[in-house]
């Protein structure tokens, strides 16, 4: 008897050969369309129905990092690692998780078990930044080509040491020779909004939006110019766009929105919201210190921020300026010296002796060491800035008073409209004070 099919029973090689390269083809292009979610959820189904994609924990670490889920992202990696077979460069992926989990130590442990490769000194060249260890950040700094990766990675270290003109610098030399890399304007955004430039930092974010109008990152940026241009609810408005297309499975987007939507309402939900951020978005721990100073909480303030070493200028303002209040609460010299120095750091630095802030600064320095004429100097070529700020003219009005210039000071007194300072001791006493004379 002859038995014949139409279709072979186990198919043809060439049959399976191309059923396995459409599902190669699926994950490549999920991949190139950096849609991580997509090709996390196709890997993670192909395992369910017994499907291993080749290298597929590899990529399921990868899609994991990308999409911010760090931790599950270091679960793949450490149990890869147990392998006596794991490729040696999954010792690098793993540091650069635990890096982003903050959990530097363990990342350099890690990454010393990998062997040299540009992504190793990287990452070892942040961690030094991390550890404040110049001698070792210069031995990588030297490490450094002059390729794409590690100039992206020189100009980041330059924006978090405050250099944001270097980054900037190499940022647009980068683009003249990618000018497809739009990335790369949001990164000049970024550093333009650090340089108090919001109006510029939003023409350059708007050529990135126009082309990726769902990116996160940008999306934020531009709520946040808007909060510095405008107000608040300007800035929440902004915001709602990301809320609408954050996914879920990006938790560091919630986690951002969270934060800013207590800094956009002034401060409302912070005791709430705030806390668990302290170690997961820097600037959290700051916003909860103003909070507390704005409660007039000023010892809960200090304690927050007694431990922080501070490596920027916004640090060493806040610290000083918390140093100054509990120092005038509880009267200890101490604690004013201490702000002294850290008013005078910023004032009289290169980078901001120019600036606002740091005009400001030295006027604080100078308020506090009782040198009036000075203070005056300063306060001055910023007042066209607080024509109706109350704290400003607060001290502004105590500066001329402390000269004798009691009519100057008589006037600019009777500008302030906060109810909380014209009831203050010191407005009451100064302002009678003015009005003898």
């Amino acid at each position: 008897m002859n038995l014949s099919r139409s279709k072979p029973a186990l198919g043809s090689v060439s049959e399976k050969k191309k059923k396995n390269q459409t599902k190669i083809s699926r994950l490549e292009e999920y991949l190139q369309q950096r849609d991580y979610l997509g090709a996390l959820t196709l890997l993670e189904f192909q395992r369910s129905i017994g499907e291993v994609e080749e290298h597929a924990d590899l990529w399921i670490g990868y899609c994991a990092f990308h999409l911010g889920d760090y931790k599950k992202a270091m679960e793949v990696y450490k149990s890869l690692t147990m392998n006596p077979d794991c490729p040696a460069e999954v010792w690098v992926y793993l540091a650069c998780v635990l890096f982003f989990l903050g959990l530097y130590k363990e990342a350099e442990e890690a990454a010393s078990k990998a062997p040299m490769s540009p992504l190793q000194n990287r990452l070892l060249f942040h961690l030094a930044h991390k550890f404040n260890d110049e001698k070792k950040l210069m031995n990588f700094h030297q490490n450094l080509e002059d390729v794409f990766e590690d100039q992206l990675s020189l100009a980041s270290i330059h924006y978090m040491r405050s250099h944001y003109q270097e980054a900037i610098d190499i940022y647009k030399r980068l683009l003249l020779h990618e000018r497809d890399f739009l990335a790369l304007k949001v990164y000049v955004a970024l550093c333009y909004y650090k340089l108090d430039y919001y109006d510029v930092s939003q023409e350059v974010l708007a050529v990135y939006l126009q082309r990726v109008p769902d990116s996160t990152i940008a999306l934020n940026l531009k709520a946040c110019n808007h909060f510095r241009l405008y107000n608040g609810k300007a800035a929440e408005a902004e915001l709602k766009n990301l809320i609408d297309i954050s996914s879920c499975s990006f938790e560091f987007a919630k986690e951002l929105i969270r934060h800013n939507l207590v800094v956009f309402r002034g401060g409302e939900g912070a005791l709430q919201v705030l806390p668990p951020l302290i170690d997961v978005i820097p600037e959290a721990r700051l916003n909860l210190v103003i909070y507390y100073l704005r409660q007039d909480d000023v010892q809960e303030a200090y304690n927050l921020i007694q431990d922080l070493v501070p490596t920027t200028p916004q640090e060493y303002i806040l610290k000083g300026v918390v140093n100054a209040a509990l120092g005038q609460d509880i009267g200890s010299r101490d604690h004013l010296k201490v702000a002294q120095q850290f008013f005078q750091l910023v004032g009289g630095s290169a980078s901001e002796c120019d600036t606002i802030p740091g005009r400001q600064c030295m006027a604080a320095c100078f308020f506090l060491l009782r040198k009036f004429d000075d203070v005056l100097i300063y306060l001055n070529s910023v007042k066209s800035y607080f024509a109706n700020d109350d704290t400003f003219n607060f001290n502004y009005a105590q500066a001329k008073a402390a000269l004798g210039n009691y009519k100057q000071a008589e006037e600019i007194f009777l500008l302030i409209q906060n109810e909380k300072i014209k009831n203050d001791y010191v407005y009451l006493s100064w302002l009678a004070r003015c009005c003898m004379y």
